[in-house]
């Protein structure tokens, strides 16, 4: 798979499954459904229903609009400026989760004027699927952009010391 089919594939993947583990909690915990929460470790984590209208880690609450606005242009800006990082797998992997949980996030925007949130360790703020596939590809992006050169192929690093050569001549 070349880098914009990886970006493609992994920012479907995150989609999917962020709307269906959303979908599953507006069933199953939002206030009226069978269950107020699920405990999974006793005292450190549960999955909880929040309907988040701020940022992420609730911050700016009530912003909603503002929020999906610069939503839409994050994702824009993503694929503008990141452009040339698809050609390494990683890039590619870091903006695939960026993406997909970025839309992720605004289609729920969109849909409930909120963001639902339902993963509660005790210690953190509650978030969700699209947030923590946000978060794990802004690190990895960071890597990237720290080790770029690192990152290229032999063959690419050969290729552009010639260049360089040439253009020195």
């Amino acid at each position: 798979m070349r880098g914009w089919e990886i970006v493609a594939c992994v920012a479907a993947i995150v989609l999917v499954v962020d709307q269906l583990s959303k979908a599953l909690v507006l069933t199953f915990l939002a206030p009226g459904a069978p269950h107020a929460e699920v405990v999974i470790v006793p005292g450190l984590l549960r999955l909880y229903y929040v309907e988040n209208t701020g940022a992420a880690f609730g911050l700016f609450q009530g912003t909603n609009s503002l929020l999906a606005f610069l939503a839409f242009g994050v994702i824009v800006a993503l694929v503008v400026w990141f452009r040339e990082l698809v050609r390494f797998w990683l890039g590619a992997l870091a903006l695939g989760l960026q993406l997909g949980g970025a839309v992720g996030n605004l289609i729920d925007r969109f849909r409930h004027g909120f963001v639902v949130d339902f993963i509660d360790f005790s210690f953190w703020p509650t978030f969700n699927v699209a947030d923590s596939a946000i978060t794990i590809g802004v690190l990895m992006l960071l890597y990237v952009l720290l080790r770029q050169g690192q990152l290229e192929s032999p063959r690419a690093r050969g290729a552009e010391r010639i260049d360089a050569e040439q253009q020195i001549r």
